[in-house]
C-alpha cells in the first residue's frame, strides 16, 4: 500500500480512456513495487511456458476433430447448487495453495480490478438503476477470459488486450494461458471466502453460477466446458429453442436458474435476440455478516436526495474501526472487517450532490489508492441492511465502450463449439446479501456505545462501497446505493 501512495492522486486517469492507458498504467503500477530488483515481466505466471509453446506449435500427433455434445434440454431435472459443498470445495483447494499460486492469484486480481473499474465506468454511462449499480470484477474478467479461451485470432488478441495484458505478434509466450487465469480467479474466491477455514461460526459465503444457453443444433466443444469449470464447478449447459418466442426462452431460463439455485436475483424480463445461438450468464451470490452490528427496531429515514427521504430497515453497530475524512476531496471512508483479511469499504460524500463527482474520482482509476491506514477508533456505525440485487448484460457495456463488434457477429469463437456460435447476452447477475451477526461479538474490544470518545457514524444517504481481499489484493464486488429500496 505505501508504494501505491507514491502515485499522486490529482493525476490518476479516469478509467475508460482507452486499452492503451489501462495497460499503462497496469505497467506503471508494477514498475513501481518493482523498484531496483531485476525486471520480471508483471504477467510472467499467467503466460503460455515454453514447454507449452512447443506442444501448441509443434503437436507430437496428429489432431484430431475435437470432441463435442449438444447441451440437454432445459427441462431436464437439474439438481439444486449445494452452495455449502462448494464453498467446502473452495476452502479445501485455498488452503492448499502454494506460493506460486498465490502470486499468480495476485497479477490476476490485480488486472481484473483494472478491467472492473473500466467496465463499472461503462456500467454508469450505459444507464444503471435508480437503486445504484454493482458490479463484480473477477466474474466479469472471469467472462472475458471465458471468451477467451473459446476464441481464435484476431479476436483472441483483441480480448487479451482488452484483459489489459500486452500481446506480442507472433510470440507464443505473450499469450494469456486461459487455464492458469481460471485456475487464479479460483484462488481469489477461495482467499475470500476462507476466513477463518472452514470451522469459522460465520463464514463468508460466494457462489459464482455459469449457464450456457444454447440454440439446438450448436454442440459445445468437451474441451471448452471443461476448461470453464475450472473457474466453478457449477456449470449448467442447456438448450432450448431461442428464436420462436424470445420472451418465453428469457421466463425459461430465469425459471431455470431460481430452481437450481434458489436465489432471490433481479433478472431481465425481455426477450433474447431471436438470431442468438448462444447465450453466456454468470450468476453469483455474495453472504456476509457484520459481527457486532444488530438490526434497529422499526425503519429509519434514507435520504435519497436533499428533498426525498424513504423508509428503510438499519442495522448499527459499535467496534473499533478504520475511518478517515478527506477534506480536500468532501468524502470520508470507513473500513468494516468482514474476515480476517477481507473488508467492507463504505465511503460517503460530505453532500449528497457531489456523489458522481465523487464516484468517477475513486473509483476512476484504482480505489486502492486511497485507502488509508489510521490506527481504528471507536465507531458507532449505523447503515442500511444491504440486499443487493443487480444484472447488466455485457454487450451493453461493451458498446458503450466502442467494443460492439467484439463479441458480435464477426467474432471468431470457433473454439466453443462445432460452428461460430452467434453470441446474444452475456449477463452478468449479482445478489449481495450483509446480514447483522446479532450472535457475534465485535473482533476486537470496543469502548461502550455512550462513551464520548465513540464517533457516530450514520449512512443515511447515497453512498459507494466495496468488498476487498488484502491477502490477494482483490475488489471482489463494486457498488452505489442510491435507494436501499430498490438496489439495484
Amino acid at each position: 500500500m505505501d508504494t501505491q501512495k507514491q502515485m499522486h492522486r490529482s493525476e490518476m486517469t479516469p478509467t475508460g480512456a482507452g486499452l492503451k492507458a489501462t495497460i499503462f498504467c497496469i505497467l506503471t503500477w508494477v514498475s513501481l513495487t518493482a523498484g531496483d530488483r531485476v525486471y520480471i515481466h508483471p504477467f510472467h505466471l499467467l503466460y503460455h511456458n515454453k514447454s507449452t509453446c512447443a506442444q501448441l506449435e509443434n503437436p507430437s500427433v496428429e489432431t484430431l476433430p475435437e470432441s463435442t455434445f449438444e447441451p440437454v434440454p432445459i427441462q431436464a431435472k437439474t439438481s439444486p447448487v449445494d452452495e455449502k459443498t462448494l464453498r467446502d470445495q473452495i476452502v479445501l483447494a485455498a488452503e492448499k495453495l502454494e506460493d506460486e499460486d498465490r502470486q499468480r492469484a495476485a497479477q490476476v486480481a490485480m488486472i481484473a480490478n483494472f478491467v472492473g473499474f473500466r467496465m463499472y465506468k461503462m456500467l454508469n454511462e450505459a444507464g444503471s438503476g435508480a437503486g445504484g449499480a454493482i458490479l463484480s470484477p473477477p466474474a466479469l474478467f472471469g467472462t472475458l477470459v471465458s471468451f477467451y479461451l473459446g476464441s481464435l485470432d484476431p479476436t483472441a488478441s483483441q480480448l487479451q488486450t482488452l484483459l489489459g495484458v500486452p500481446v506480442k505478434e507472433g510470440e507464443c509466450t505473450s499469450r494469456l494461458d486461459g487455464h492458469k487465469v481460471l485456475t487464479a480467479l479460483r484462488a481469489v474466491q477461495g482467499l475470500l471466502v476462507t476466513q477463518g477455514g472452514s470451522s469459522s461460526q460465520t463464514p463468508l459465503l460466494q457462489s459464482t453460477v455459469v449457464g450456457l444457453f444454447t440454440a439446438p443444433g450448436l454442440r459445445l466443444k468437451h474441451s471448452f466446458v471443461q476448461s470453464l469449470a475450472l473457474f466453478t464447478p457449477a456449470l449448467f449447459p442447456r438448450s432450448l429453442d431461442l428464436s420462436t418466442d424470445p420472451v418465453l426462452a428469457t421466463e425459461k431460463i430465469n425459471r431455470f436458474i431460481k430452481a437450481v439455485t434458489g436465489w432471490k436475483m433481479n433478472l431481465p424480463l425481455e426477450g433474447v435476440s431471436t438470431d442468438s445461438t448462444l447465450l453466456f450468464n454468470t450468476y453469483v451470490h455474495f453472504q456476509g455478516t457484520m459481527r457486532g452490528f444488530s438490526q434497529l427496531p422499526g425503519v429509519h429515514e434514507f435520504w435519497v436526495d436533499n428533498s426525498i427521504s424513504v423508509s428503510v430497515p438499519m442495522i448499527s453497530g459499535t467496534g473499533n474501526f478504520q475511518h478517515w475524512s478527506d477534506a480536500q476531496n468532501n468524502f470520508s471512508m470507513t473500513c468494516v472487517p468482514l474476515g480476517e483479511s477481507a473488508t467492507l469499504l463504505l465511503i460517503q460524500p460530505h453532500c449528497i450532490s457531489d456523489l458522481d463527482r465523487m464516484e468517477a474520482l475513486i473509483f476512476g482509476n484504482d480505489l486502492l489508492t486511497w485507502i488509508e491506514n489510521p490506527p481504528p477508533r471507536a465507531i458507532r456505525l449505523t447503515l442500511p441492511q444491504l440486499e443487493i440485487r443487480g444484472s447488466f448484460n455485457l454487450q451493453d457495456l461493451l458498446a458503450e465502450d466502442k467494443l460492439s463488434t467484439l463479441l458480435g457477429a464477426e467474432a471468431n469463437l470457433s473454439n466453443i463449439g462445432d460452428t461460430n456460435p452467434r453470441v446474444g447476452e452475456v449477463l452478468n447477475s449479482i445478489l449481495l446479501e450483509l446480514k447483522a451477526g446479532e450472535e457475534e461479538q465485535p473482533t476486537k474490544s470496543v469502548q461502550q456505545p455512550d462513551s464520548p470518545e465513540a464517533l457516530d457514524v450514520t449512512l443515511s444517504s447515497p453512498f459507494l462501497f466495496a468488498i476487498y481481499e488484502q491477502d490477494s489484493g482483490t475488489l471482489h464486488f463494486l457498488g452505489r446505493v442510491n435507494n436501499p429500496q430498490s438496489v439495484v
